[in-house]
């Protein structure tokens, strides 16, 4: 598929530059090539943005590759953008089957949106997204999905002068109006919250806890990577539970809860890992993931030739200051219980605790459902700050 468009003339009707004038080319990633310049392309996005952080190329390779979990339940077409032969543009469309599956509701999404600033290069992009789709028979497309909405979602409104955390999204601020200008409208918004590790809770959360505890009805643990399988299994289980209700939500699938494993088992100490047992019964979890963001800036994307090295290094030496909570669930059955508040201060309490935290100076809590109200409040209790919005649009297919 090509699709090729022009800037419009600039307001008065005087000409554009050459620059802008020229024509904009979208063309299907097919080859290795192609996937180079879809996957580098944001180095060119922020090369004069401070906050960035160079995500490694070697994981973006895999995230965007048929090796990738995601791959095995959806379909996902990629897309790079030119202007003169250079890239300017990059988007994905993609259809997860599960989601098909559970909502019947003929929406595809969108992911990955990095261009430069001009209307023709996103109106471009996002034609050549919205024309797949409906050739797929799509009638709806939501998005940025990147590529899972258990992955990054959201465009950045909010909060550009804060380095993301790692694994999640950075954006530029003429991202959004330039979406909006496309006939997409907000469907979601979801927030990050920005938690001091050394903080004191509210004597509130302390107190409930403490009663939960002292009736015996609550243990809270860490993860036993001796059994890592069967406790990923336990995270999975818990987490599909706890949020199947919620908007747009999609399980993971054994595959994808195969590479978190392989995660937790290299990168995350076991600490920050927890669960909280109710009677015997694992009632809710929580994952927190170092923010390798911290290690990872000065390699440019790049493990090789001396990048491995340099992040194996780093990693056994020192520990970095910021942790992201990744996952967070508590079982349905809890949510109205008196023991919902302990549950979830047992949880971060443990993890601000314990061994692993030294060095720890804030938690990000992200993403949070805008209108997830039981939750925002224990964040402003413990004496969070929302610092990130991050907004999801939709739009109907014609």
């Amino acid at each position: 598929m090509t699709v090729a468009g022009t800037a419009p003339a600039a307001t008065g009707g005087a000409p554009r530059d050459a620059r802008k004038a020229a024509a904009v080319e979208v063309r299907p990633v097919a080859s290795r090539r192609d996937l180079k310049a879809f996957v580098e392309l944001p180095f060119a996005i922020y090369a004069d943005d401070p906050a960035w952080v160079p995500p490694l190329l070697a994981e973006q390779r895999h995230n965007f590759s048929p090796k990738s979990a995601f791959f095995q339940h959806a379909q996902v077409r990629m897309f790079v953008a030119y202007r003169d032969g250079k890239p300017v543009g990059r988007i994905a469309a993609q259809i997860d089957d599960l989601r098909t599956e559970r909502y019947a509701d003929a929406t595809g999404h969108f992911g990955v949106l990095e261009a430069i600033d001009d209307p023709a290069v996103f109106a471009a992009l996002l034609g050549a997204a919205e024309e797949w789709l409906r050739a797929q028979g799509m009638t709806r497309v939501i998005g940025p999905f990147n590529l899972s909405i258990n992955g990054d979602i959201g465009i950045l409104i909010d909060g550009f002068e804060d380095p993301p955390m790692f694994l999640t999204g950075h954006g530029r601020r003429y991202y959004d109006p330039h979406v909006a200008a496309l006939g997409y409208h907000k469907a979601k918004d979801v927030v990050a919250y920005h938690l001091d590790a050394a903080g004191t809770p509210p004597k509130t959360m302390v107190d409930a806890a403490r009663r939960a505890r002292d009736a015996a009805r609550v243990r809270i643990r860490c993860l036993d990577k001796s059994r890592l399988a069967e406790e990923t299994s336990l995270i999975s289980d818990v987490f599909c539970d706890a949020w199947a209700d919620n908007w747009g939500f999609v399980p993971f699938t054994q595959a994808e809860f195969a590479e978190l494993a392989s995660a937790l088992k290299y990168l995350v100490p076991k600490d920050f890992v927890q669960f909280a047992e109710v009677d015997g019964e694992t009632a809710a979890m929580l994952v927190i993931v170092p923010n390798l963001n911290e290690l990872i800036g000065d390699l440019r994307g790049k493990l090789l030739p001396f990048g491995w090295a340099k992040l194996l290094w780093r990693l056994k030496t020192r520990q970095p200051h910021s942790a992201r909570v990744a996952l967070m669930g508590v079982r349905q059955k809890f949510h109205t219980s008196s023991l919902a508040m302990a549950l979830v201060f047992g949880l971060i309490e443990a993890v601000r605790v314990s061994p692993a935290r030294e060095g720890l100076q804030y938690l990000e809590m992200g993403w949070v459902l805008e209108d997830n109200f039981p939750l925002l409040r224990v964040m402003r209790l413990l004496g969070g700050r929302q610092y990130k919005t991050y907004r999801v649009y939709e739009k109907l297919l014609p």
